[in-house]
Protein backbone atom coordinates (compact mmCIF):
# COMPACT_ATOMS: atom_id res chain seq x y z
CA UNK A 1 0.00 0.00 0.00
CA UNK A 2 1.52 3.62 -0.87
CA UNK A 3 1.60 6.22 1.59
CA UNK A 4 1.51 9.06 -0.88
CA UNK A 5 -0.87 12.13 0.01
CA UNK A 6 -4.07 11.60 -2.81
CA UNK A 7 -5.15 14.78 -2.06
CA UNK A 8 -2.41 16.43 -2.90
CA UNK A 9 -2.66 18.94 -6.26
CA UNK A 10 -0.36 18.22 -8.92
CA UNK A 11 1.97 21.37 -10.03
CA UNK A 12 5.52 19.88 -10.61
CA UNK A 13 7.36 17.05 -12.88
CA UNK A 14 10.06 14.60 -11.63
CA UNK A 15 11.59 12.71 -14.08
CA UNK A 16 13.06 9.32 -13.25
CA UNK A 17 15.90 7.72 -14.71
CA UNK A 18 17.91 4.10 -13.69
CA UNK A 19 21.34 3.88 -14.53
CA UNK A 20 24.55 1.76 -14.65
CA UNK A 21 27.78 1.89 -16.59
CA UNK A 22 26.66 4.19 -19.23
CA UNK A 23 27.98 7.60 -18.97
CA UNK A 24 28.17 8.60 -22.42
CA UNK A 25 24.74 8.29 -23.00
CA UNK A 26 23.78 9.45 -19.92
CA UNK A 27 25.70 12.95 -20.81
CA UNK A 28 23.28 13.34 -24.02
CA UNK A 29 20.72 12.32 -22.45
CA UNK A 30 20.37 15.10 -19.48
CA UNK A 31 21.89 17.23 -21.55
CA UNK A 32 19.25 17.05 -23.88
CA UNK A 33 16.48 17.94 -21.20
CA UNK A 34 18.58 20.80 -19.60
CA UNK A 35 18.45 21.98 -23.28
CA UNK A 36 15.38 21.16 -24.25
CA UNK A 37 12.81 21.27 -21.58
CA UNK A 38 14.20 23.10 -18.84
CA UNK A 39 14.33 26.31 -20.64
CA UNK A 40 10.55 26.52 -21.56
CA UNK A 41 9.16 25.40 -17.83
CA UNK A 42 8.29 27.77 -15.36
CA UNK A 43 11.18 27.65 -12.39
CA UNK A 44 11.16 25.58 -9.63
CA UNK A 45 8.69 22.96 -11.91
CA UNK A 46 10.96 20.07 -12.79
CA UNK A 47 13.30 17.87 -10.97
CA UNK A 48 15.45 15.07 -12.17
CA UNK A 49 15.82 11.63 -10.21
CA UNK A 50 18.50 9.27 -10.39
CA UNK A 51 19.03 6.05 -9.48
CA UNK A 52 22.22 4.33 -9.99
CA UNK A 53 22.36 0.70 -9.72
CA UNK A 54 26.04 0.15 -9.38
CA UNK A 55 28.34 1.96 -12.04
CA UNK A 56 32.21 1.61 -11.84
CA UNK A 57 32.85 4.30 -14.70
CA UNK A 58 32.33 7.97 -14.46
CA UNK A 59 28.01 7.89 -14.03
CA UNK A 60 27.63 9.43 -10.81
CA UNK A 61 29.80 12.83 -12.08
CA UNK A 62 27.70 12.79 -14.95
CA UNK A 63 24.53 12.61 -12.53
CA UNK A 64 25.64 15.24 -10.12
CA UNK A 65 26.62 17.73 -12.98
CA UNK A 66 22.38 17.94 -13.59
CA UNK A 67 21.01 17.24 -10.50
CA UNK A 68 21.55 16.41 -6.35
CA UNK A 69 18.94 13.58 -6.90
CA UNK A 70 21.13 10.79 -7.19
CA UNK A 71 20.62 7.83 -5.14
CA UNK A 72 22.00 4.12 -4.38
CA UNK A 73 20.47 1.05 -5.71
CA UNK A 74 22.00 -2.43 -5.22
CA UNK A 75 20.86 -4.50 -8.47
CA UNK A 76 19.10 -7.33 -7.85
CA UNK A 77 18.37 -8.30 -11.50
CA UNK A 78 14.74 -6.37 -11.54
CA UNK A 79 14.31 -3.69 -13.33
CA UNK A 80 10.39 -2.74 -12.22
CA UNK A 81 11.79 -2.75 -8.99
CA UNK A 82 14.70 -0.03 -9.72
CA UNK A 83 12.18 1.98 -11.20
CA UNK A 84 9.73 1.87 -8.65
CA UNK A 85 12.71 3.13 -6.00
CA UNK A 86 13.25 5.71 -8.53
CA UNK A 87 9.61 7.00 -8.38
CA UNK A 88 9.66 6.65 -4.54
CA UNK A 89 12.79 9.25 -4.28
CA UNK A 90 10.73 12.12 -6.56
CA UNK A 91 9.05 15.12 -4.68
CA UNK A 92 6.50 15.27 -7.15
CA UNK A 93 3.51 12.76 -8.12
CA UNK A 94 3.45 13.26 -11.91
CA UNK A 95 6.34 11.01 -12.70
CA UNK A 96 8.27 10.85 -16.42
CA UNK A 97 10.33 7.70 -16.69
CA UNK A 98 13.37 8.10 -18.76
CA UNK A 99 15.92 5.49 -20.06
CA UNK A 100 19.30 6.17 -20.35
CA UNK A 101 19.89 6.05 -23.64
CA UNK A 102 16.70 8.89 -24.74
CA UNK A 103 16.99 12.07 -25.70
CA UNK A 104 13.85 14.58 -25.29
CA UNK A 105 13.36 16.14 -28.20
CA UNK A 106 12.63 19.83 -28.22
CA UNK A 107 8.92 21.11 -28.16
CA UNK A 108 7.03 22.85 -31.08
CA UNK A 109 4.40 24.66 -28.31
CA UNK A 110 5.89 26.51 -24.96
CA UNK A 111 2.60 25.52 -23.40
CA UNK A 112 2.74 22.03 -23.42
CA UNK A 113 3.31 21.41 -20.00
CA UNK A 114 0.17 23.49 -18.71
CA UNK A 115 -1.56 20.94 -21.08
CA UNK A 116 -0.07 18.18 -19.68
CA UNK A 117 -0.92 19.49 -16.24
CA UNK A 118 -4.83 20.30 -17.02
CA UNK A 119 -4.78 16.67 -18.29
CA UNK A 120 -3.32 15.11 -15.16
CA UNK A 121 -5.51 17.35 -12.86
CA UNK A 122 -8.57 16.16 -14.55
CA UNK A 123 -7.57 12.63 -15.34
CA UNK A 124 -4.99 11.71 -12.37
CA UNK A 125 -5.76 7.74 -13.17
CA UNK A 126 -4.54 8.02 -16.69
CA UNK A 127 -1.33 7.38 -18.46
CA UNK A 128 0.46 9.26 -21.05
CA UNK A 129 2.04 7.91 -23.66
CA UNK A 130 5.54 9.96 -25.10
CA UNK A 131 6.54 9.05 -28.55
CA UNK A 132 9.61 7.11 -28.79
CA UNK A 133 11.81 7.29 -32.60
CA UNK A 134 14.24 4.18 -32.67
CA UNK A 135 17.21 4.79 -34.62
CA UNK A 136 19.35 1.60 -35.65
CA UNK A 137 20.62 -0.08 -38.83
CA UNK A 138 18.07 -2.63 -40.41
CA UNK A 139 19.76 -6.34 -41.67
CA UNK A 140 20.58 -5.16 -45.22
CA UNK A 141 22.56 -2.28 -43.45
CA UNK A 142 20.59 0.82 -44.12
CA UNK A 143 19.64 3.55 -41.22
CA UNK A 144 16.47 3.51 -40.05
CA UNK A 145 13.46 4.47 -37.64
CA UNK A 146 10.97 2.71 -36.07
CA UNK A 147 8.53 4.88 -34.09
CA UNK A 148 6.17 3.86 -31.08
CA UNK A 149 3.98 5.06 -28.66
CA UNK A 150 4.88 4.14 -24.93
CA UNK A 151 3.47 4.48 -21.64
CA UNK A 152 6.13 6.39 -19.88
CA UNK A 153 4.12 9.84 -17.82
CA UNK A 154 2.17 9.05 -14.60
CA UNK A 155 0.91 10.03 -11.51
CA UNK A 156 2.96 7.61 -8.71
CA UNK A 157 -0.25 7.61 -6.21
CA UNK A 158 -2.01 5.31 -8.95
CA UNK A 159 0.72 3.46 -10.81
CA UNK A 160 3.74 1.57 -10.46
CA UNK A 161 6.10 -0.64 -12.24
CA UNK A 162 5.77 -4.43 -12.36
CA UNK A 163 8.13 -7.00 -14.28
CA UNK A 164 11.45 -8.23 -13.76
CA UNK A 165 12.02 -7.19 -17.26
CA UNK A 166 10.10 -5.18 -19.82
CA UNK A 167 8.55 -4.36 -17.24
CA UNK A 168 5.06 -2.56 -17.51
CA UNK A 169 3.06 0.22 -15.11
CA UNK A 170 -0.30 -1.13 -13.16
CA UNK A 171 -1.79 0.23 -10.94
CA UNK A 172 -1.47 0.19 -7.11
CA UNK A 173 -3.27 -2.33 -5.02
CA UNK A 174 -4.72 0.11 -3.04
CA UNK A 175 -6.46 2.83 -5.84
CA UNK A 176 -9.84 1.14 -7.50
CA UNK A 177 -9.04 2.83 -11.36
CA UNK A 178 -9.34 2.74 -14.53
CA UNK A 179 -6.30 2.04 -16.79
CA UNK A 180 -6.50 4.82 -19.92
CA UNK A 181 -3.84 6.39 -21.64
CA UNK A 182 -3.40 9.49 -23.76
CA UNK A 183 -1.07 10.77 -26.42
CA UNK A 184 1.33 13.22 -25.09
CA UNK A 185 2.88 15.91 -26.34
CA UNK A 186 6.76 14.46 -25.26
CA UNK A 187 8.99 13.18 -27.92
CA UNK A 188 12.00 11.17 -27.88
CA UNK A 189 14.95 9.80 -29.40
CA UNK A 190 16.06 5.80 -28.50
CA UNK A 191 19.54 4.47 -29.79
CA UNK A 192 19.48 1.93 -27.16
CA UNK A 193 18.97 -0.21 -30.30
CA UNK A 194 21.59 0.59 -32.65
CA UNK A 195 24.15 -1.63 -31.58
CA UNK A 196 27.49 -3.38 -32.89
CA UNK A 197 26.22 -7.37 -33.72
CA UNK A 198 28.39 -8.47 -30.57
CA UNK A 199 26.70 -5.80 -28.29
CA UNK A 200 23.31 -6.46 -29.51
CA UNK A 201 23.75 -10.11 -28.80
CA UNK A 202 25.00 -9.74 -25.38
CA UNK A 203 22.01 -7.50 -24.27
CA UNK A 204 19.64 -9.75 -25.84
CA UNK A 205 21.34 -13.16 -24.21
CA UNK A 206 20.93 -10.78 -21.08
CA UNK A 207 17.59 -10.07 -21.40
CA UNK A 208 16.91 -13.96 -22.39
CA UNK A 209 18.11 -15.03 -19.22
CA UNK A 210 15.75 -12.75 -16.87
CA UNK A 211 13.11 -13.22 -19.26
CA UNK A 212 13.32 -17.37 -18.41
CA UNK A 213 13.34 -15.84 -14.78
CA UNK A 214 9.45 -14.38 -15.01
CA UNK A 215 8.47 -16.96 -17.23
CA UNK A 216 9.54 -19.99 -14.81
CA UNK A 217 7.11 -17.84 -12.49
CA UNK A 218 4.43 -17.03 -14.84
CA UNK A 219 4.53 -19.53 -17.69
CA UNK A 220 1.26 -18.80 -19.62
CA UNK A 221 2.20 -15.02 -19.71
CA UNK A 222 1.92 -14.69 -23.39
CA UNK A 223 3.21 -10.94 -23.13
CA UNK A 224 6.84 -12.38 -21.59
CA UNK A 225 6.87 -15.33 -24.05
CA UNK A 226 6.99 -12.49 -27.13
CA UNK A 227 9.45 -10.33 -25.25
CA UNK A 228 11.88 -13.71 -25.14
CA UNK A 229 11.38 -14.31 -28.25
CA UNK A 230 12.30 -10.95 -29.50
CA UNK A 231 15.46 -11.24 -27.13
CA UNK A 232 16.28 -14.50 -29.22
CA UNK A 233 15.82 -12.84 -32.75
CA UNK A 234 18.12 -9.91 -31.32
CA UNK A 235 20.18 -12.54 -30.75
CA UNK A 236 20.14 -14.56 -34.24
CA UNK A 237 19.09 -17.68 -32.33
CA UNK A 238 15.95 -17.85 -34.76
CA UNK A 239 14.90 -21.58 -33.78
CA UNK A 240 14.41 -20.46 -30.10
CA UNK A 241 12.69 -17.53 -31.22
CA UNK A 242 10.24 -19.51 -33.50
CA UNK A 243 9.79 -21.31 -30.18
CA UNK A 244 8.71 -18.66 -28.01
CA UNK A 245 6.78 -16.89 -30.64
CA UNK A 246 4.40 -19.50 -31.34
CA UNK A 247 4.31 -20.57 -27.24
CA UNK A 248 2.87 -16.59 -26.99
CA UNK A 249 0.49 -17.10 -30.09
CA UNK A 250 -0.72 -20.07 -28.53
CA UNK A 251 -1.98 -18.31 -24.97
CA UNK A 252 -4.47 -16.63 -27.43
CA UNK A 253 -3.36 -12.85 -26.51
CA UNK A 254 -6.20 -10.81 -27.69
CA UNK A 255 -5.68 -9.09 -30.89
CA UNK A 256 -6.38 -5.59 -29.98
CA UNK A 257 -3.72 -5.58 -27.35
CA UNK A 258 -0.81 -3.58 -28.19
CA UNK A 259 2.09 -5.95 -28.67
CA UNK A 260 0.25 -8.34 -30.50
CA UNK A 261 1.01 -6.73 -34.33
CA UNK A 262 4.30 -6.87 -33.38
CA UNK A 263 4.28 -10.62 -31.92
CA UNK A 264 3.03 -11.53 -35.05
CA UNK A 265 5.49 -9.45 -37.29
CA UNK A 266 8.22 -10.48 -35.80
CA UNK A 267 7.27 -14.25 -35.87
CA UNK A 268 6.70 -14.16 -39.57
CA UNK A 269 10.30 -12.58 -40.03
CA UNK A 270 11.44 -15.33 -37.78
CA UNK A 271 10.10 -18.32 -40.30
CA UNK A 272 11.46 -16.02 -43.19
CA UNK A 273 14.78 -16.15 -41.53
CA UNK A 274 14.98 -19.89 -41.11
CA UNK A 275 13.32 -20.48 -44.61
CA UNK A 276 9.42 -21.20 -43.93
CA UNK A 277 7.93 -18.99 -45.79
CA UNK A 278 4.91 -20.91 -46.16
CA UNK A 279 4.67 -21.47 -42.56
CA UNK A 280 4.71 -17.74 -42.18
CA UNK A 281 2.18 -16.99 -44.74
CA UNK A 282 -0.17 -19.99 -42.85
CA UNK A 283 0.27 -18.29 -39.83
CA UNK A 284 -0.49 -14.63 -40.99
CA UNK A 285 -2.99 -15.11 -43.77
CA UNK A 286 -5.91 -15.26 -40.53
CA UNK A 287 -5.55 -12.05 -39.78
CA UNK A 288 -4.71 -10.17 -42.93
CA UNK A 289 -7.94 -8.78 -43.40
CA UNK A 290 -8.71 -7.70 -39.76
CA UNK A 291 -7.89 -4.60 -38.48
CA UNK A 292 -5.21 -3.29 -37.19
CA UNK A 293 -3.68 -5.47 -39.17
CA UNK A 294 -4.98 -5.01 -42.80
CA UNK A 295 -4.57 -1.20 -42.75
CA UNK A 296 -1.11 -1.77 -41.00
CA UNK A 297 1.61 -0.72 -43.49
CA UNK A 298 4.00 -2.75 -40.95
CA UNK A 299 2.40 -5.90 -41.21
CA UNK A 300 1.50 -5.45 -45.00
CA UNK A 301 4.82 -5.22 -46.07
CA UNK A 302 5.66 -8.52 -44.03
CA UNK A 303 2.99 -9.76 -45.65
CA UNK A 304 3.80 -8.91 -49.31
CA UNK A 305 7.35 -10.17 -48.44
CA UNK A 306 5.87 -13.30 -47.53
CA UNK A 307 4.16 -13.91 -50.45
CA UNK A 308 7.30 -12.71 -52.46
CA UNK A 309 9.02 -15.61 -50.60
CA UNK A 310 6.21 -18.00 -51.49
CA UNK A 311 6.84 -17.54 -55.20
CA UNK A 312 3.37 -15.68 -55.57
CA UNK A 313 5.17 -12.59 -57.31
CA UNK A 314 1.80 -10.68 -58.71
CA UNK A 315 -0.17 -10.68 -55.36
CA UNK A 316 3.35 -9.62 -53.93
CA UNK A 317 3.73 -6.94 -56.09
CA UNK A 318 -0.15 -5.53 -55.68
CA UNK A 319 0.43 -5.98 -51.62
CA UNK A 320 3.29 -4.06 -51.99
CA UNK A 321 1.55 -1.41 -53.69
CA UNK A 322 -1.25 -1.26 -51.22
CA UNK A 323 1.29 -0.46 -48.46
CA UNK A 324 1.80 3.06 -50.46
CA UNK A 325 -1.59 3.70 -49.64
CA UNK A 326 -1.28 4.04 -46.20
CA UNK A 327 -0.91 6.88 -44.08
CA UNK A 328 1.24 5.82 -41.97
CA UNK A 329 3.94 3.46 -40.72
CA UNK A 330 6.39 2.45 -37.62
CA UNK A 331 9.17 1.43 -39.68
CA UNK A 332 10.02 4.30 -41.95
CA UNK A 333 9.90 3.25 -45.49
CA UNK A 334 7.37 0.77 -45.75
CA UNK A 335 4.56 2.73 -46.82
CA UNK A 336 7.19 4.35 -49.37
CA UNK A 337 10.37 3.50 -50.38
CA UNK A 338 11.13 0.30 -49.60
CA UNK A 339 7.34 -0.59 -50.95
CA UNK A 340 8.47 0.84 -54.34
CA UNK A 341 12.00 -0.31 -54.14
CA UNK A 342 10.99 -4.38 -53.52
CA UNK A 343 8.34 -4.02 -56.10
CA UNK A 344 11.01 -3.29 -58.54
CA UNK A 345 13.25 -5.90 -57.57
CA UNK A 346 10.52 -8.48 -58.76
CA UNK A 347 10.02 -6.95 -61.81
CA UNK A 348 13.99 -6.71 -62.65
CA UNK A 349 14.21 -10.26 -61.51
CA UNK A 350 11.15 -11.40 -63.76
CA UNK A 351 13.02 -9.95 -66.83
CA UNK A 352 10.89 -6.45 -67.23
CA UNK A 353 13.54 -3.96 -67.32
CA UNK A 354 11.18 -1.05 -67.90
CA UNK A 355 8.43 -1.74 -65.22
CA UNK A 356 11.22 -2.29 -62.74
CA UNK A 357 12.73 0.95 -63.35
CA UNK A 358 9.18 2.88 -63.22
CA UNK A 359 9.11 1.38 -59.28
CA UNK A 360 12.26 2.53 -58.35
CA UNK A 361 12.09 6.02 -59.40
CA UNK A 362 9.17 6.15 -56.65
CA UNK A 363 11.55 4.95 -54.25
CA UNK A 364 12.72 8.23 -54.70
CA UNK A 365 16.69 8.70 -53.47
CA UNK A 366 16.55 5.52 -51.48
CA UNK A 367 20.43 3.99 -51.91
CA UNK A 368 18.91 0.65 -53.41
CA UNK A 369 16.84 1.70 -55.61
CA UNK A 370 19.23 4.28 -57.50
CA UNK A 371 21.48 1.77 -57.78
CA UNK A 372 18.89 -0.45 -59.39
CA UNK A 373 18.05 2.09 -62.00
CA UNK A 374 22.05 2.57 -62.48
CA UNK A 375 21.82 -1.43 -63.13
CA UNK A 376 19.30 -1.19 -65.71
CA UNK A 377 20.55 1.75 -66.95
CA UNK A 378 24.51 -0.40 -67.67
CA UNK A 379 22.82 -3.46 -68.45
CA UNK A 380 24.09 -5.08 -65.66
CA UNK A 381 20.62 -6.48 -64.12
CA UNK A 382 21.79 -9.77 -61.90
CA UNK A 383 20.12 -11.74 -59.57
CA UNK A 384 22.70 -10.46 -57.16
CA UNK A 385 20.93 -8.34 -55.31
CA UNK A 386 17.74 -8.78 -52.89
CA UNK A 387 14.66 -7.12 -51.52
CA UNK A 388 14.91 -5.57 -48.46
CA UNK A 389 13.01 -6.30 -45.07
CA UNK A 390 12.21 -4.23 -42.28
Amino acid sequence: MNTYNHQSEICGLSICIITRDQADKLEKCLKAIHDNLIPILPENTLEIVIVDTGSTDNSKDTSLKYTSALYDFPWINDFAAAKNAAVSHASNDLVLILDTDEYIEPFTSTTFFSEVLSHMSEAPCSVGRIERINHYTNPDGHATEYREWINRLFDRRYFHYEGRIHEQLVTVSDSDVTYSTWKTPFKILHDGYDLSPEKMKEKAERDASLLRISLAETPDDPYLWYQLGKSCFAAENYISAEEAFMKGISLSPAPNLEYVEDLLETAGYTLLKINKAPEALQLLAPYNDQEPFHSSADFQFLFATILMNCGRFEDAIDNFVFCTTLPASRTTGTNSFMAWYNAGVILEIAGLPAEAAEYYKKAGDYIPAVEGLKRLSDGNSTNGFHPVSS
